[in-house]
């Protein structure tokens, strides 16, 4: 009797689709030299029936097949599968239609004649995309690295989800730092929401408010204080009763003004502008600055007394450069909202983009981010966001390692190596050949010639 043998997880799985079973063979031989584990299919309605009982990662499938062709058999796998990466194999004189499938979802394509390097550069490529996108699928799912709006499974991060919980229960004031767009108000949030309290969260922008107005706004105003006062106002403080008040730069409530803040902090009165009455509060202050209070209290313009009453929870936010593992998963989860605000199509982002999110140093932490992103998805022409949908601010790196570590390893031609970058360009122009040339730093004509030369259909316009 034969042993039982576990089926190859989801993440090991390869299904080799073409209608040449001799490709098929080669095509499973080259990745079983490489450790994967495939199976074959002689044409789409195998695959697809092959595909409804068995989970793959990746599918490699001839683009021109009878009966299903490839394109129809991607569009099926993006409806019923859409975890499955698919790249193409695709001749010559179809590239166009390759480039019209990336736009429709497809990882990546391969031309015939292809090397067994190139193919298993894709795959390994594909592969690894795949188990990326697992990942963050599976997060996302359990709910794991999302914390009232913070996404993220980073030490550091994990390290303030826990402070949060550690002081939400307790009334004593928090001082919030750190860097402009590393989330501070959503920690104010994650706050209140951890500490139970059963008033509102009011958050306040101190820099947005006119100083000739912020005491009215904070404190409140009795009707006949000046001209204009015609009723009766409460101030955020009192709005907040019962619940926590939220002052964002801090810093910049004036000095005229923070003695009275003290007088709150320590007393939980309040008093209104324009009155002799006072009306007991209970408020949770939480406070938060990007600059530093202690030098603004050495230069006189804080007081001392007040930076200890704000300051009795110190907590400091890390910038997205120190916990830069959470990129994917936040970067996902922030293409995803801007894709369905949108009502676009965009099913992820690309290797290639994400290697040049992670390697950026996000001086504007998850503001800048969450900016580039929106860009991003707004501007894309695919599905996949790719670094050429990215802010060309952003840090540039080599021409991707496809193109230069084959042509390196494998013996490739000074010929084969123009068309490979050519190419990948065209690729990362959405098929916009004009675009392309631009990249290239060559004239639109140029690319016609060497795209007619390469027999890629170079007459045709953008």
């Amino acid at each position: 009797m034969s042993a039982h043998r576990t089926a190859p997880p989801p993440e090991a799985r390869i299904l080799i689709v073409d209608d040449d079973p001799e490709m098929n063979a080669l095509l499973a031989e080259i990745l079983a030299d490489e450790g994967f584990q495939s199976r074959t299919a002689a044409s789409g309605q195998e695959a697809l029936w092959m595909m409804h009982s068995v989970p793959f990662a990746l599918v490699v499938t001839d683009l021109r097949m009878q009966g299903i062709s490839g394109m129809e058999l991607l569009s099926a796998i993006r409806r019923a599968h859409p975890d499955t990466q698919v790249v193409m194999i695709t001749a010559f004189g179809t590239i166009d239609t390759a480039i019209e499938a990336i736009k429709r979802g497809a990882y990546d394509y391969v031309t015939k004649p292809f090397k067994s390097a190139e193919i298993v550069a894709v795959v390994k490529r594909a592969m690894e995309h795949a188990g990326l996108r697992r990942e963050v699928a599976a997060l996302r799912d359990q709910g794991a690295g999302h914390f009232h709006g913070m996404v993220g499974t980073s030490a550091p991060l994990r390290a303030v989800f826990d402070y949060v919980r550690r002081i939400a229960k307790s009334p004593a004031s928090v001082l919030i730092s750190g860097e402009s767009g590393t989330g501070k108000e959503l920690v104010a949030r994650a706050i209140h929401a951890e500490s139970g309290r059963s008033g509102p969260l009011v958050a306040v922008n101190c820099a947005a408010i006119p100083e000739t107005l912020m005491e009215g706004e904070l404190f409140g105003v009795r009707k006949g204080a000046y001209t204009d006062a015609r009723e009766d106002r409460k101030g955020l403080f009192q709005q907040a009763n019962e619940g926590t008040i939220f002052l964002d730069e801090v810093g910049d409530i004036p000095l005229s003004l923070q003695g009275k803040l003290l007088r709150v902090l320590q007393d939980r009165v309040v008093r209104r502008l324009g009155d002799t009455e006072e009306a007991r509060i209970d408020v949770r202050v939480l406070a938060a600055t990007n600059v530093d209070l202690k030098a603004a209290v050495a230069d006189g313009r804080f007081r001392e007394d007040l930076y200890y009453r704000l300051n009795v929870i110190p907590m400091r936010l890390p910038p997205l450069r120190e916990r830069a593992d959470d990129i994917p998963l936040l970067a996902e989860t922030l293409v995803a909202r801007f894709a369905r605000d949108n009502d676009k199509r965009i099913l992820g982002i690309d290797d290639d983009a994400m290697r040049r999110l992670r390697r950026h140093g996000w001086p504007g932490n998850v503001r800048e981010l969450s900016n580039v992103l929106e860009r991003a998805v707004i501007l894309a022409l695919g599905t996949y966001i790719t670094v050429a949908d990215l802010a060309a601010e952003l840090d540039t790196g080599p021409p991707p390692a496809t193109v230069l570590t084959n042509g390196l390893s494998g013996g490739v031609t000074l010929d084969e190596l123009e068309r490979g970058y050519i190419l990948r360009v065209l690729e990362e122009s959405g098929g916009n050949r004009t675009l392309a040339a631009q990249r290239l730093g060559i004239d639109r004509k140029t690319l016609y010639r060497k795209l007619h030369r390469y027999g890629m259909g170079g007459d045709a316009e953008d």
